[in-house]
């Protein structure tokens, strides 16, 4: 329904043009109405067939008109379509409570990835602590599960552990244990702020299953989507107070935007001290070395931040920070001293 929606919307959008609303429909409304828009200034026909579009919407329209033809033609080309009934195959059950998606798995008589992809939107092992709780299941596999659910006790739809808080912990230490999030843990205890004291114990849900095996988690995604950076080298990295991906980013030599995808995030999203990032790079992460290596010492100028010294001189911030017995959380001051040990040729101008 979503996708006839949008379809009518471009097909109202390009004044009734359907070559123009299917192209778009591929490729996008912006770019389909900006080759229209090319053509019109050099005076050539905005019709499909004239605009300068990816070689996939090209082939896409055709494609569509050609199975059209068919369908509409069944006949001429001896072509059999076997009907299929107008009727859904899938149920939505609606769950009391929280559950663990490999339970319900385990309930409804179904392989875990093949629920989850039935039920992509859920980003962790289980559904979110305040709802929805719902599932959508093949209509078979819906009546096994809602007879499960009635035969069990809503507590054993997560798996729990007792934790008690030792000195020196936060949420987010021990949200990054267990592999949750601090929001859960407050949910689950009824804690507002961040304050908890040593000696106090936390309810904490935990996966069925090793983490691992919910392949279509968001991290499990994003673990994946790493992998695939062949003939790189993989840094792991953990956020101080006062990063930003921008200063990570001129710190490793890489694209904002590049270091933001590793981590399914955006540019301008804000990052929590103690989180990790990964970080791919081309060969080896160190900085290179021509072997003319010297001890300098920086003075540092207005605007400077650590992040812009390390570019410019090939370091990394955690070695200015080692070399000086400082910390990024303070801000630099202009006129203050910096010992830095450089490649002399690799110094960015």
């Amino acid at each position: 329904k979503a996708a006839l929606d949008y379809l009518e919307a471009l097909h109202d959008y390009f004044d009734g043009n359907w070559l123009h609303a299917l192209a778009a429909y591929n490729s996008g409304e912006g770019r389909v109405a900006a080759a229209i828009r090319r053509n019109k200034r050099k005076g050539e026909p905005t019709d499909f067939w004239h605009l300068d579009l990816p070689r996939e919407t090209r082939a896409y329209v055709p494609k569509l008109l050609a199975l059209a033809d068919i369908l509409a033609n069944t006949d001429k080309y001896g072509i059999v379509w076997y009907p299929i009934e107008n009727q859904p195959q899938l149920n939505v059950i609606e769950v009391p409570g929280q559950i663990d998606l490999a339970r319900a798995a385990e309930m409804s008589e179904l392989p875990l990835e093949t629920l989850h992809r039935y039920n992509s939107a859920y980003n962790r092992w289980a559904t979110a602590p305040d709802g929805p709780h719902r599932l959508l299941l093949p209509q078979p596999n819906a009546s096994i599960f809602e007879s499960a659910i009635k035969k069990t006790d809503p507590k054993d739809w997560l798996s729990w552990k007792r934790h008690k808080i030792r000195t020196g912990e936060s949420l987010l230490t021990i949200a990054k244990k267990y592999n949750t999030s601090v929001d859960v843990i407050q949910s689950v205890n009824d804690i507002n702020g961040a304050l908890i004291r040593a000696g106090d114990y936390l309810l904490i849900p935990v996966a069925t299953k090793d983490l691992e095996q919910y392949t279509l988690s968001s991290n499990q995604r994003r673990l994946a989507k790493q992998d695939k950076q062949y003939g790189q080298s993989k840094i792991n990295y953990d956020v101080r107070s006062g990063d930003t991906l921008w200063d990570i980013s001129r710190a490793f030599n890489v694209g904002v935007r590049e270091l933001a995808s590793w981590n399914s995030m955006a540019p301008g999203d804000y990052l929590r001290p103690g989180q990790q990032l990964v970080i791919w790079q081309k060969g080896d992460s160190s900085p290179k070395s021509t072997g003319i290596l010297r001890t300098i010492v920086y003075q540092v100028r207005s605007g400077d931040s650590l992040a812009r010294i390390a570019n410019r001189f090939n370091v990394t911030i955690s070695q200015i920070e080692q070399w000086n017995n400082i910390s990024r959380n303070r801000y630099l001051q202009p006129g203050q001293h910096l010992t830095l040990k450089v490649d002399v040729v690799n110094v960015n101008s």
